[in-house]
């Protein structure tokens, strides 16, 4: 009788697209999809928390059913744009207009401001934000947004408590008579703008110290020969990111020597709201994936690299569809995660898509998302320092992220399905049938889950025979003495629990598939222990 024998796996690499099944091997631990995983900087692949409405059951939409087309943390509270308004908002249940218009040079008191007309933002599309620090209690907002005919947007506020204590200024920023530029940053101590319809190519700089002045000393204009898409300020230099090259801006304080010089002509960015900071680096979506400008002490300038080989798939189908996508970005700086989302509009929840990349030892590691549809997304720090992420969909919504453990939309939750599928093993030997006896599963609970197990036997072959489905055996949360529940916890168990499932058939490969569809809370998946018995032959 044949002796049995172990294979163990160790979740680690990511999703991987880009492999064929033979290549994987290599390396058993990579994913053919992980949906709704994100790679643990610790080990292992953890399904992601849910999101909830922002402002609980009493939440409320700021402009009836017209999208969320920009979200931004400022002061103690969530900068929002929706339809044709922008407004501001403590808790996500009151919301307070601020495209206004002849507001004091001292500002305005609540009632004063909120009598203010309208200053109206004519079809209003995606926007974008910068934000200066000046000389205010929370600084000072500047919008622009990818219509054709608004303006850049200025707004601060001063004062706590409710919305009715504070003063608030606001008002439109000329750049240049009927420029309108799409989008804009704060860098050295001038505001730059760009993406005006007439002028594709240019970037305009107000005054040093003067960010709603472009005719002041300091401020002046650059004429590229390619369209811009983005701007970066990254470091002492401002990175202009353009449809087919990327340059850099120096010297912008010197008159003299100021300049636009080339970083690369062979490669551009493919959508503005794809650009972010990460660990000191910025990554953007780019033809051929997604890339990062990193700079180096040898020559003091930057290279190039991608950091998306392993889902070029993916990446290929979001550039190809990039016309049709509403694409947002976030960075989750306490995770070292850089989140990218695309959907197309008028799509379900259900439909829309991102990918995850997390940064490891060995680079980025990537996952996908299914079922957050982010038209707009943002995160920052609130008062405590605690990162908080928010997302606003296409039908008004605002949610707040890493909150519960299902998918919200209208009022209503939906479970979250994740699923983590691994390559075909052939244990070292493809000619030979392997007959799995059982698997030991390493699962971290932070709360009760029970995923489903799926086996498959040579490349799922219809013809030979397949197992039913396995549910596991639910797996608590190790009790800690003085804080369990009765039922609930299990004193003595392992923080890392071993899950032992008994399996039925065999086949020259052999593939696993866990999956959840619940509304359970986060669980980690860190490796498996596969015992199995070789037989005969083909």
């Amino acid at each position: 009788m044949a002796q049995s024998l172990p294979f163990g796996v160790s979740c680690k690499g990511g999703l991987n697209t880009n492999l064929n099944q033979f290549e994987m091997l290599s390396n058993p631990g990579l994913a053919t999809e992980l949906e709704n995983f994100e790679v643990d900087s610790d080990g292992g692949y953890r399904r992601i928390n849910g999101f909830e409405p922002f402002g609980g059951t009493d939440a409320t939409r700021p402009n009836s059913t017209n999208a969320i087309l920009g979200l931004f943390v400022y002061a103690d509270g969530l900068i929002v744009t929706s339809g044709t308004n922008i407004y501001f908002t403590l808790d996500g249940i009151t919301y307070l207009q601020i495209n206004r218009a002849s507001v004091s040079a001292s500002g305005d008191n609540y009632s004063t401001f909120t009598g203010r007309s309208v200053a109206a933002r004519t079809n209003q599309t995606q926007c974008n934000f910068a934000f200066y620090e000046g000389d205010t209690q929370y600084g000072e907002i500047l919008i622009t947004d990818e219509s054709s005919a608004s303006k850049p947007f200025y707004f601060k506020m001063t004062g706590t408590g409710t919305l009715s204590n504070r003063t608030y200024y606001a008002k439109e920023i000329t750049v240049s008579g009927s420029v309108y530029p799409v989008t804009g940053v704060i860098h050295d101590k001038h505001y730059v703008v760009a993406g005006d319809s007439n002028n594709p190519n240019t970037i305009y700089y107000s005054g040093t110290n003067d960010i709603d002045d472009f005719t002041s000393t300091g401020s002046g204009s650059i004429k590229l020969d390619d369209k811009v898409i983005g701007l970066k300020s990254f470091r002492n230099d401002l990175v202009i990111f353009c449809k087919n090259s990327i340059f850099k801006l120096i010297n912008i304080n010197d008159s003299s020597t100021v300049a636009v010089v080339p970083v690369t002509k062979n490669v551009g960015c493919l959508d503005n709201h794809s650009i972010q900071e990460i660990a000191g680096d910025v990554v953007f979506l780019s033809p051929d994936g997604v890339r990062t400008i990193a700079g180096t002490a040898r020559i003091g300038d930057v290279e190039l690299g991608t950091v998306s080989r392993q889902i070029i798939s993916i990446t290929e189908t979001i550039a190809n569809g990039i016309d049709s996508f509403v694409v947002s970005s976030v960075v989750l700086r306490q995770k070292s995660q850089y989140r990218l989302f695309y959907t197309t509009s008028g799509a379900t929840p259900s439909q829309a898509k991102g990918i995850i990349g997390s940064i490891t030892s060995q680079g980025f590691q990537w996952s996908e998302t299914k079922g957050i549809q982010a038209t707009a997304i943002t995160s920052g720090f609130n008062s405590d320092g605690v990162e908080k992420t928010f997302h606003g969909d296409d039908d008004g919504y605002i949610y707040i992220h890493d909150s519960g453990n299902t998918f919200y939309h209208e009022g209503s939750s939906a479970n979250m399905r994740a699923t983590y599928q691994t390559p075909n093993y052939d244990f070292g030997d493809f000619g030979t049938r392997k007959n799995i006896n059982y698997l030991k599963i390493s699962i971290t609970p932070e709360g009760t889950s029970q995923p489903v197990l799926r086996v498959r036997y040579n490349y799922d072959d219809p013809d030979h025979p397949q197992p039913n489905d396995y549910t596991l055996l639910s797996v608590p949360l190790p009790a800690i003495f003085g804080e369990s529940l009765f039922g609930t916890g299990v004193f003595g168990a392992s923080n890392d629990p071993m899950v032992r499932q008994a399996v039925q058939g065999g086949g020259h490969t052999t593939s696993f598939r866990l999956r959840t569809e619940d509304s359970n809370a986060p669980y980690a998946i860190n490796g498996m222990y596969i015992d199995y018995t070789p037989s005969n032959r083909r």
